[in-house]
């Protein structure tokens, strides 16, 4: 068995980081709109800067984007020309509703969507909707605390009524929440918290079970609307090993799994796992659950699992034993048998396999690698072509294990979105100059540039991945 013959291949990407329009067509202000590029970017992210507004000195990637807003006519018909079966894209949630709260949902951001899905499926690309990719309506943060409080579930399922109704028939596949599992490590981007030491991580598990109940409501509304709709989750994967086979490394790496695993359990299993629930109760973090959450969570798993995957991770029992790296926000002891990128993200194609297998094992659902690439500095040549040969390497190597996942191991796969399949702005660090893309966008990490596409090498290499299903990858 190779490749399914429905196999989606395709690319994705999240409103924050290629949209732009920021101020256009009624949109309000989100969190994701205010995270500058430079030092200040992961501090924010992390919650330990108390600010929602704009800083006069900051650059503010986010608000112009790469100008999808007004340009995704074109890219799609980029997407088309390497053949995409999908489109892995988000909701601006600002969009639709400006400030969260409000009753009724703003008509320009819903047509906004609209045609867009309606340009996908002009060229027979199934839209992959996240709901929510880090974004939050800052007067959500501003007059509610963000996740924390019970009150965003309400205006979450409104937002999932609105979008369910409003786009059935133009979109199969949901995804309620992006990367959940980084609440744990960037908590204003994911849940639009401001770290509070004493409470930090009590606040942390209360928007978490916010979210988990709302991602089992949204799953819930969606079949009532359209029973054809298919409802994932999705989690910030790679698995962790142990540093050495001492057992104290090997147990470390468990309970670091754990971790992203606690989240799936819930959205796949329908229960809190408890180890989970154990832990809660030692550390005092266990979160204020109301009548008819448990049997909510219970009747209303996800469909199928969706993950990103860049890197596998190391533990010890010792972190003094190696330095570390970084990847995705997670940071790792330094692999000696492993090589990095240029932002020493360290590459791991085996690790996919790995990933896949550990995640089959444990749920028997269905999945999806919603995001996976190489984020590499790219030069543009004399003759203005971009020989992106590192990134086609990275892909093909992860494409094979994937390929090995499926024939040897049986994991059923859905799909496959590369991550940023046009340049976009760095969820991490704000870059431009940080790119995914199979599409070159001029535009540096100030601003400067025409926002002008060009076609990468790679461009053309997936082309052919994408025509042959996965079978030539040279």
């Amino acid at each position: 068995m190779s490749f399914p013959n429905n196999f989606l291949w395709g690319g994705a990407t999240a409103a924050n980081q290629l949209e732009g329009g920021w101020n256009e067509g009624g949109r309000g202000l989100a969190n994701v709109d205010i995270i500058p590029h430079g030092k200040n970017r992961v501090p924010m992210t992390a919650g330990l800067i108390n600010t929602l507004d704009f800083d006069e000195g900051e650059n503010y990637p986010g608000l112009e984007s790469i100008d999808f807003y007004h340009r995704y006519k074109e890219d799609i018909a980029l997407f088309a020309q390497m053949g995409f079966k999908t489109f892995r894209m988000s909701i601006g949630w600002s969009r639709i509703f400006p400030k969260g709260d409000e009753l009724e949902p703003n008509e320009e951001g819903l047509l906004f969507y609209e045609n867009v899905f309606k340009e996908c499926k002009k060229y027979n690309i199934e839209p992959l909707v996240t709901i929510t990719h880090f974004d939050i309506p800052v007067y959500l943060i501003k007059e509610y605390g963000g996740w924390k409080n019970r009150q965003l579930i309400e205006f979450y399922e409104r937002l999932c009524r609105v979008l369910f109704t409003r786009y059935k028939g133009l979109v199969k596949y949901w995804l309620t929440f992006n990367e959940i599992n980084i609440i744990l490590h960037l908590p204003f981007m994911g849940a639009g918290l401001f770290v509070d030491k004493e409470t930090e991580m009590k606040g942390k598990y209360q928007a978490i079970h916010h979210e988990l109940v709302a991602s089992a409501l949204a799953t819930k509304i969606a079949h009532e609307i359209d029973p054809s709709i298919m409802v994932g989750c999705m989690l910030a994967a790679g698995n962790t090993y142990a540093y050495s086979c001492d057992p104290k490394d090997v147990f470390k790496a468990l309970q670091k799994d754990r971790e992203g695993y606690f989240f799936v359990d819930v959205q796949a299993r329908g229960e809190y796992p408890k180890y989970a629930l154990l832990q809660m109760e030692r550390e005092d973090t266990m979160p204020i659950m109301e009548q008819g959450d448990k049997e909510l969570l219970k009747e209303n798993p996800v469909d199928f699992i969706s993950f990103s995957y860049y890197s596998s991770r190391l533990t010890s029992a010792d972190p003094l034993k190696n330095g570390t790296t970084e990847g995705n926000a997670f940071e790792t002891l330094k692999n000696p048998y492993l090589t990095a990128s240029d932002w020493g993200w360290q590459i791991d194609p085996l690790g996919l396999r790995i990933t896949l297998n550990s995640i089959y094992d444990r749920y028997q659902k269905p999945l999806f690698i919603v995001e996976n690439g190489l984020g590499a500095y790219d030069t543009v040549e004399a003759d203005g072509s971009i020989q992106d040969d590192y990134r086609i390497e990275y892909l093909r190597e992860h494409i094979k294990a994937m390929k090995d996942a499926i024939e040897i191991d049986g994991v059923d796969l859905l799909g496959y979105t590369t991550w940023g399949c046009i340049d976009l702005v760095s969820a991490g660090s704000g870059e431009m100059s940080k790119r995914y893309g199979f599409i070159y966008v001029d535009k540096d990490d100030y601003g400067n540039g025409t926002l002008e596409r060009s076609k990468k090498k790679s461009f053309y290499w997936y082309k052919k991945v994408i025509s042959s299903n996965g079978e030539d990858l040279n």
